[in-house]
Order: C-alpha cells, then structure tokens, then sequence
C-alpha cells in the first residue's frame, strides 16, 4: 500500500472500522483496476486498427490481381470457344 492508501485506510477504519475500511479501499482498488484494463483495451485497439487496415490493403490488391487474372482467362477461353464453333461449322 502507498502512503496515500494507508492515509485513506486510516480515515475509513476510524470511521466505519477496519472490516468496512478494508472492504471500501478492495472496492476502490477493484474499480481502478477495472478502469486501467478499459483503457488498456482501447489502445490495444488502435494499434489493432492500423494492423487491420494494413491487412485490408493487401486483400483488396489480392482481389484486384484475381479480377486481372480472370478477365485474362475469360478471353482466353472465349477466343477457344469461337475457334472451336467455327471449326465445327467450317468442317461441313
């Protein structure tokens, strides 16, 4: 305990006695205890935030190489498929 804690744990115990004075100084210990993991979780989430946005940058230039990908394969098998009903109309 600090100086303060003890100065404080002295007021409450000459006021309500020791078993009460304990109790509100736990309480007083729980509440910031409580406040601190709060706050704590709020700058966990920042920096998770720009971790988050670094990895939605690297998907959306995943999805675009995918899309180039596809346009390619698209033509690519629609010039085969013309080939392939020409030849079978020619063959006649």
């Amino acid at each position: 305990m600090s100086t303060l804690e003890l100065r404080v744990y002295e007021i409450f115990k000459n006021k309500l006695g020791e078993k009460e004075a304990e109790v509100v100084i736990e309480y007083f210990e729980s509440k910031t205890e409580e406040k601190y993991q709060q706050k704590k979780d709020v700058f966990l989430t920042k920096e998770d935030k720009m971790d988050i946005l670094s990895k939605i940058e690297t998907t959306n230039t995943r999805i675009e190489m995918a899309k180039t990908d596809m346009i390619k394969w698209f033509f690519a098998f629609s010039i085969t498929i013309v080939l392939m009903i020409a030849g079978l109309y020619f063959k006649k």
